[in-house]
């Protein structure tokens, strides 16, 4: 596995070799490290992870064991059960520019592997203390360790040691002290639980990109994540959970799209598609990936999404994990220093294609939901308070004299009638009440007797222990439980209303969104604030004092006009209107 200088230009296996073999990690020429992109900045843990990863399974591994101690920079182990190296290999994959993934005057464009620019592994040997345990299925295996933390001035990356190793085919690489000579990029980094949930996110990327590949993530000795390697829905169920897994579709199509030029070009997508009933607040979990590879492409992602059109509520996003399939030659891998992007030739012919496969997968799956009632009214209706839905006015004069379709009140205010979404209004109460509560005093919580079970993906959870303050803070008071799982002992409970699962799930993805404090803070409360309100349904059992609290409460707010995602809570229509319409005078 190797560095990107591994063993390893393709993914087929190799059971039998000839007796001596020429080498196959190789140095580059000259010529060609000028055509390749910056070098390598092993900038994180989760860089140095992404690497090792890529390593093994351009070496054909099977499996992928990784391990991470603390925030990362203490140990990383990575093995595989790939193909290992000779150790000719093995001592050079360690040397800068070199590489078995392109000839040393290859073109970087089109290449087949993953990672190639032959600089992993002399990255991280510079920036750590660096062993690799590798074995090509001889008798001895080889042992290669790399110290960089005892480098000093140009000596970069240290001695190396080469000696005699036990181990079954494959390769491990053990990263121990990473940043200990750059104490400025060791105090960038976040704290080891945020640290911990880059390399948690990043580890579910791969198992679902390559969901034939069994993974297993532990940290500080306990495992976080595991796919056994056999399907996109085990390895949905891996990273996510039962419920997830049970409900999704796999997807499987080709499409033939041409290319811009006229010449013929099939696309392969595939992966899991949740049905809209599982959503989640982020778009983090529309994962996507080329060639086997995580990337971040927008383009291809909102294809995903718009293959869902509207089935997925205003507000939510699906969770997708889609692999696009296409040509090495249509695919440009050397954008980005970090190859977390890549260049993508016909890219809008084949967003197209994945627009399509993913909407004719979900064609055929049971994804019958209720049609939203169209009452017809707000045409008829003008919104009541300024456009920031300040407040120029009070309730005290008004009257509820009613209730439609069994969500909107109506309330007689002077001259006119003023319908109230009553969902709306009850979410502007609980956001103001919790802005205040958040602030100034404790959220008001309600305690779960029993506690509640929620099964998290390994990156929820993740987030969950690097943000276990500000959850606390919210109201949930959460403690892990084993297996993916936490157990919420107290929620957050404004208008004596308990929230739920899917608002913790939410304040997750909200405070792991990376938003500036106040932002988060502010998306944090408008999603906390709507899942306990009154929804349609409850608001026609509303006794008439209730609804009378209702409407004093609302008054009581700083922008009663308005519910926190900015749609408005009040509308009305005077009594010239009815008049009108009527044919009298007033």
């Amino acid at each position: 596995m190797a560095g990107e200088e591994r063993a390893g230009g393709d993914r087929s296996d190799e059971t039998a070799r000839p007796a001596r073999e020429a080498p196959r990690v190789r140095r580059l020429d000259s010529a060609t490290v000028d055509r390749i992109a910056a070098g390598e900045v092993v900038t994180r843990p989760a860089r140095v992870v992404g690497e090792l990863i890529d390593n093994a399974l351009d070496a054909g591994a099977s499996a992928v064991e990784v391990a991470v101690d603390g925030d990362g920079t203490d140990r990383i182990r990575v093995a595989d059960d790939g193909r290992g190296m000779s150790r000719a290999d093995a001592r050079r994959a360690v040397e800068r520019h070199a590489t078995s993934k392109l000839a040393p005057d290859g073109d970087p464009v089109g290449v087949a592997s993953l990672g190639f620019r032959g600089e992993a592994l002399a990255a991280i040997a510079d920036a750590a203390r660096l062993e690799l345990t590798t074995s090509d299925g001889d008798a001895v295996g080889t042992r290669v360790v790399v110290d960089g933390t005892r480098a000093t001035g140009e000596d970069e990356g240290g001695d190396i040691d080469v000696a005699d190793a036990g181990r079954a085919r494959g390769t491990t690489v053990v990263v121990e002290d990473l940043f200990a000579t750059r104490p400025a990029r060791r105090e960038s980094l976040a704290g080891a639980a945020a640290e911990f949930a880059r390399v948690s996110s990043l580890v579910a990327d791969y198992a679902l990109a390559n969901p034939g590949v069994a993974f297993a993530l532990d940290h500080d000795g306990s495992t976080t994540l595991s796919t056994p390697g056999t399907g996109v829905t085990d390895a949905l169920f891996g990273v996510y959970d039962r419920d997830t897994a049970s409900r999704s579709t796999e997807l499987a199509a080709g499409v033939d799209v041409g290319t811009d030029g006229g010449e013929p070009l099939s696309v392969d997508v595939a992966g899991a598609l949740a049905y809209p009933s599982v959503t989640r607040a982020s778009r983090d979990h529309v994962r996507v990936s080329v060639n086997g590879r995580p990337v971040r492409n927008d383009r291809l992602a909102a294809a995903v999404r718009a293959g869902y059109g509207r089935l997925i509520p205003d507000g939510r996003e699906p969770v997708a994990a889609v692999d696009v399939a296409v040509p090495p030659a249509r695919v440009d891998p050397n954008v980005h220093p970090a190859k977390r992007e890549v260049g993508l030739r016909d890219a809008d012919r084949v967003a197209d294609a994945v627009e399509s496969a993913v909407a004719d997968a979900l064609t055929g799956a049971d994804l019958r939901r209720k049609g939203d009632v169209d009452t017809g009214i707000e045409s008829a209706l003008d919104p009541v308070g300024g456009e920031a839905g300040e407040r120029p006015g009070t309730f005290a004069e008004a009257d509820p004299v009613g209730v439609f379709r069994d969500l909107y009140l109506l309330v007689e205010a002077g001259d006119e009638l003023l319908v109230v979404d009553g969902h709306a209004a009850h979410e502007r109460v609980n956001y103001e009440r919790l802005s205040r509560a958040f602030s100034d005093e404790p959220v008001p919580t309600a305690a779960l007797d029993p506690p509640a079970t929620v099964s998290l993906s390994a990156d929820e959870a993740a987030a969950a222990e690097a943000h276990g303050d500000a959850l606390d803070a919210l109201g949930f008071e959460a403690e892990p439980f084993g297996g993916g799982t936490v157990r919420l002992r107290t929620v957050p409970a404004p208008f004596g209303r308990a929230a739920d699962a899917d608002a913790f799930r939410d304040a997750l993805a909200t405070l792991a969104g990376g938003e500036s404090p106040r932002d988060a803070r502010e998306a944090l409360l408008a999603d906390l604030a709507c899942h306990p309100s009154l929804k349609r349904g409850e608001i026609g059992g509303l006794s008439r004092g209730e609804q009378r609290s209702l409407l004093d409460r609302l008054g009581e707010c700083d922008r009663p006009y308005s519910c926190p995602h900015g749609r408005p809570t009040v509308l009305s229509v005077d009594e010239a209107t009815f008049a009108a319409g009527f044919g009298r005078d007033r």
